[in-house]
């Protein structure tokens, strides 16, 4: 029993008990470039209306990263791998997006949250 306490001990030692938060984590070279200097805007830019993110999410077979804007009225874009926007299936004037992929809330997976910023 004490070896296998003195392991963990050991082992949480090495790795770290950092609790690391999406905006902690160094960007994926995977993400789209327009994504990134979103990014790269928005960390540097004024504070936002309410938290901003990017989840990454499986999509009719392929990798979609979903831009969740910060305040009303504006559509939550998700973007393919050449950041050309396939639909928004949120946000606008009554919630629903631009009805062009209506079923994303059931048929996309979510896959991760890449970046996201709350400010107070």
């Amino acid at each position: 029993m004490k070896k296998l306490l003195l392991f963990l001990l050991v082992w949480v030692m090495i790795t770290g008990c950092t609790n690391k938060t999406a905006k902690d984590k160094p960007l994926n070279s995977s993400v789209p470039a327009c994504l990134q200097e979103t990014i790269k805007a928005l960390e540097k830019g004024k504070e936002t209306n309410a938290p901003v993110q990017i989840d990454e999410y499986f999509y009719n077979g392929k990798r979609v990263f979903l831009y969740t804007a910060d305040c009303c009225d504006q559509f939550n874009v998700a973007y393919d791998e050449d950041c050309n926007p396939v639909c928004a299936p949120s946000g606008g004037m009554e919630g629903g997006g631009d009805h062009k992929c209506e079923d994303f809330s059931t048929a996309a997976r979510w896959v991760t949250l890449i970046w996201e910023k709350k400010d107070p």
